[in-house]
């Protein structure tokens, strides 16, 4: 690894040396964006992402559209310190930085996205890539806008569904694909248009999937498969926004509607094994609609309505010059169906509501100061429902200033939380464990204080020191139960577990109301970034530690859990076969330590000529405890190292790419982990636009894992039965008008 990192900086330093011997005009090919043009939409004072304290990348265009997948961790996997969580194709949350969950913001239009997401890997994000304009990944802490709990970053889809300017004419787009890898099928349209001071913006999009295929690889039990059953996906959106453009005010509503079935990978197999010997003397159509059953045998089904409002106030007389109220409410649902029948149902009604306001520059400074308040609704219900419903509520006052003094651009910022969860402790009145908790406060308070200091014209530094305080998530607390989705039985950090192991060949545990408290997590984080923006020449370095006490995690017990009364009946239905002893549930718990999280990220993009430039990546995650009483203190599911590389070719209208992305061994895991063996992945696309007047059509090939390698993603909890997907080649259009 020593040696992969001294290339990856030999290669990044000569890049930064060699910028003087460039050429004097900037080239721009058509699969990428001006980065200084580029405004992170996230940020209230409308920074760019050269005037960032801390590491911003920002996809969108052409590069958006090659990276668009089905779900948001797959489309933003290729970001430098970004990975996915990967349940297979059909549900991919972002990890940034080694961190995922509560820890990672996922906003739409700076507004939560109020979905199960954060709860487990099971649940999708109700983010759709093929309607953004643009996705914006704020790496390390971003606490001070959007919660205390963003500690690992912020990802922000951006659209349109909110009008903010004036639209004279009808414009948008149409786009289509095809995979061939799961027979994908996705069509999806943006269209925006106006009248005056009424503007108005309609998108929608569909998408239908097969089960995706693998490299052949052989399962534990011994059975080779090559495609993985119950990996289908049937979703479709639509989102209808209008506003009044004002001269100092505007005024925009939306509506969004999205549904999707998805199966659950890693249960099918098992049980379709077992059915093949029971119904071997079935005739050929029953054999066919029991295997149609069995694919389908644990499914999920997602829908969410949602309804933004944004307020703009702007050239106010007095102190303030600018007012801005952003409010949202989302209606989402998340059903997890067994058998045809639902086992759990998990509801969020979510009301979120922003309101912050620009001062005028004042000894220099200029800034924002807000108030931000969330109600969040939780519930999941039925006899698998794993975790009590829970009303949170968050409460918070922020504060953001900036001030240039010569070469040096200052930013400071502040925010202190108040964060309660009330559990409905009907939930423990049929559940084997005796509990009764209380409403749970927590006071979380952030602060950061940074600066970019221009180093000359093109190059800058900046370094930034965050502070953040995180309350615990309500299902970090209280979760305990079977989770039949993940195929885990998760325990609460407000749990203890009483370990009866007298019986070594029939260990036994009981869960009870621990009686201490779960703590805040502590989080004290440095950022180091060197940028530079030559003329043909486009660098990014960052090195950052992050010190968090009290850090909660998922982790494998190496316990099991059986169900003895499903047992029983199974004992009495078959009393008279032999059976051998079945595999019990893995237990996982939430448990607190303090911890150290450090690395790095890389990125060059760097032209040769205007025909003809190399980009390239690289990034590197660390994260172990540091109190641990075990010899082993890495912590689970952490990314490996990666490093990429892409050619890209354009002449005219036409524009090819040739990459690759290594990703390193994994062998720093924790304990009831496994090994994950390297791999490179080898892509290629090609495409040709075509003018139509003002209009312009593009027209793309794309082919993914073109040596068909097995890929296992370390961070997932499934990663020995659904690797990443074979071969593929996907073809598509996409009209601009």
């Amino acid at each position: 690894m020593s040696h992969k990192l001294s290339t990856t900086c030999t290669f990044v330093m000569a890049a930064l040396l060699g910028n003087s011997a460039l050429a004097a005009d900037k080239v721009i090919q058509k699969d990428e964006n001006d980065i200084e043009t580029l405004i992170i939409t996230a940020s209230p004072l409308e920074r760019s992402v050269l005037q960032s304290t801390t590491p911003v990348s920002i996809l969108s265009g052409d590069e958006l559209e090659k990276n668009q997948a089905a779900t948001l961790g797959e489309t933003l996997k290729s970001v430098p310190g970004v990975n996915s969580t990967y349940f297979g194709p059909v549900s991919s949350s972002p990890i940034i930085r080694g961190l995922d969950g509560p820890r990672v913001k996922v906003v739409q239009n700076g507004m939560d996205s109020s979905d199960a997401s954060r709860v487990g890997p099971d649940h999708v994000t109700t983010n759709e890539a093929s309607t953004a304009t643009q996705i914006e990944v704020l790496r390390g802490p971003s606490t001070l806008l959007f919660g205390s709990g963003a500690i690992g970053g912020v990802v922000n889809v951006v659209d349109n569904r909110l009008p903010k300017t004036r639209q004279d004419e009808t414009s948008g787009r149409v786009s289509a694909l095809y995979d061939s890898v799961s027979n994908e099928r996705t069509v999806s349209t943006d269209i925006n248009g106006g009248s005056g001071n009424f503007a108005w913006h309609l998108d929608a999009f569909k998408r239908k999937t097969d089960d995706y295929d693998v490299p052949e690889f052989a399962l534990e039990d011994g059975d080779i498969v090559d495609t993985i059953d119950n990996s289908d996906i049937d979703s479709q959106g639509y989102t209808f926004g209008a506003g009044w453009i004002g001269d100092d005010v505007t005024v925009s509503l939306a509506y969004g509607r999205l549904e999707t079935d998805y199966g659950i990978p890693g249960h099918s197999h098992d049980d379709h094994e077992h059915e093949d010997e029971e119904d071997e003397d079935h005739d050929e159509e029953d054999h066919d609609e029991d295997e149609h059953e069995e694919e389908e045998e644990v499914f999920a089904r997602m829908k969410q309505d949602r309804f933004q409002s944004v307020v703009d106030w702007k050239n106010i007389s007095g102190f303030f010059n600018e007012l801005h109220w952003h409010n949202t409410y989302t209606d989402y649902q998340h059903s997890e169906i067994e058998e045809g029948e639902v086992g759990t149902t998990f509801k969020n009604d979510t009301l979120e509501s922003r309101l912050w306001a620009k001062h005028k520059a004042t000894g220099g400074w200029e800034g924002v100061v807000g108030l931000h308040y969330t109600d969040s609704e939780f519930s999941a219900e039925g006899e698998e429902a794993f975790t009590p419903s829970t009303d949170s509520t968050h409460t918070a006052l922020f504060i953001l200033e900036e001030k240039t003094v010569g070469d040096f651009l200052w930013q400071l910022g502040g925010r202190v939380e108040r964060v309660s969860h009330k559990p409905d402790n009907d939930f423990f009145i049929t559940s084997d464990v005796d509990a009764n908790f209380k409403e749970l406060s927590y006071t979380a308070s952030s602060a950061s204080a940074g600066f970019v200091y221009s180093v000359s014209d093109n190059q800058s530094l900046a370094v930034n020191y965050a502070f953040s305080e995180r309350a615990p998530s309500s299902s970090e607390i209280f979760s305990n139960g079977l989770h039949i989705s993940t195929s885990t039985y998760e325990v609460g950090a407000g749990y203890d577990l009483i370990i009866d192991d007298s019986d070594p060949d029939d260990v036994e545990f009981t869960v009870v109301q621990s009686s201490d408290a779960v703590d805040k997590e502590i989080s004290n984080n440095l950022d180091i970034t060197y940028r530079v923006q030559g003329d043909n020449l486009q660098a990014n370095f960052s090195v950052f530690y992050n010190q968090v006490d009290n850090y909660l995690f998922q982790q494998n017990t190496g316990l099991e859990f059986h169900d003895h009364e499903e047992e029983e009946l199974e004992e009495e239905d078959h009393e008279e076969e032999e059976h051998d002893e079945e595999e019990g549930t893995p237990v996982y718990v939430f448990n607190q330590q303090d911890a150290v999280i450090y690395g790095f990220e890389a990125d060059v993009d760097w032209h040769f000529s205007e025909n003809l430039r190399l980009s390239g990546f690289t990034d590197f995650t660390r994260a172990k405890l540091t109190d641990s009483d075990d010899d082993n203190d890495n912590l689970p599911r952490i990314p490996p190292m990666r490093v990429g590389a892409e050619l890209h070719w354009e002449q005219d209208n036409w524009h090819a790419e040739l990459g690759a992305t290594h990703y390193a061994k994994q062998d720093k895991i924790a304990d009831f982990e496994t090994e994950t063996d390297g791999y490179t992945i080898v892509s290629a696309s090609f495409n040709y636009y075509v003018p139509l007047g003002g209009n312009d059509l593009t027209l793309y090939v794309k082919g993914n894992n073109l040596t068909d390698e097995l890929g296992k993603v370390h961070s997932s909890f499934i990663k020995d039965v659904a690797p990443l997907p074979g071969r593929s080649f996907v073809v598509g259009a996409k009209y601009n008008f």
